[in-house]
């Protein structure tokens, strides 16, 4: 008889097993869903911070068109500093989606205000097969905004390249070469530009401006 009610008490223990087996098992595949997921989170963030940062750096290094630095005054280039004067057609969601492309993604969204350029990547990879309802298949997806900031201004006291800040020469003298300009920046800073040895702007703008991401 005892015997009998030992095996008895073992089928009966049996289902009890299989129920917290089975439990362990969807807790572990749940965990390994969530971590996943949080992995293609974290991937669309760096993409679309990658992309937001391309898209500015593009706005910053292209100007309008026709400007020529040799000419501008300085009231000009504070124009320029302030981020009035870049031509933001120039492709800045390409160099968006480019980047994107590079982190196995793709930009959603791409818009600009101002100096902001704001990007909304998904990523080509998904969570793949899960256990957890609604994350099967899914994408990742974040958003992300960098700005063209100024770190310098025009030195005061500076007469500046502008034709407009040259003195007009009289009918018997040479035109006078513009004269260059000196940028007070951050952390004392001096940044020069010489019209008789110019340098391209795409260098120039790194050394005058800072791109950052935001919240």
């Amino acid at each position: 008889m005892t015997w009998r009610r030992f095996g008895g008490d073992r089928g009966q223990a049996f289902p009890i097993y299989a129920v917290v087996v089975a439990g362990l098992l969807f807790a572990a595949l749940a965990y390994f869903t969530i971590g996943k997921a949080a992995i293609v989170r974290s991937n669309a963030q760096g993409a679309a911070d990658a992309a937001a940062l391309a898209a500015a750096r593009e706005g910053r290094d292209s100007l309008l068109p026709g400007i020529d630095l040799a000419t501008l005054s300085p009231e000009d280039w504070e124009q320029v500093l302030l981020g009035n004067r870049f031509d933001h057609s120039a492709g800045a969601c390409a160099a968006a989606q480019d980047f994107a492309a590079m982190n196995d993604a793709t930009t959603a969204t791409c818009s600009r205000s101002g100096t902001r350029f704001s990007v909304r990547s998904m990523t080509n990879g998904t969570v793949g097969d899960s256990v957890v309802p609604g994350t099967s298949g899914r994408r990742g997806e974040a958003d992300a905004t960098a700005e063209i900031v100024p770190r310098c201004r025009v030195k005061p006291g500076e007469s500046g390249s502008g034709g407009g800040s040259v003195p007009t020469p009289g009918p018997s003298e040479p035109p006078k070469a513009p004269g260059p300009i000196k940028f007070s920046c951050d952390k004392g800073v001096v940044v020069d530009y010489d019209p008789a040895r110019p340098r391209a702007w795409p260098s120039l703008a790194a050394a005058l401006f800072d791109i950052r991401l935001i919240d």
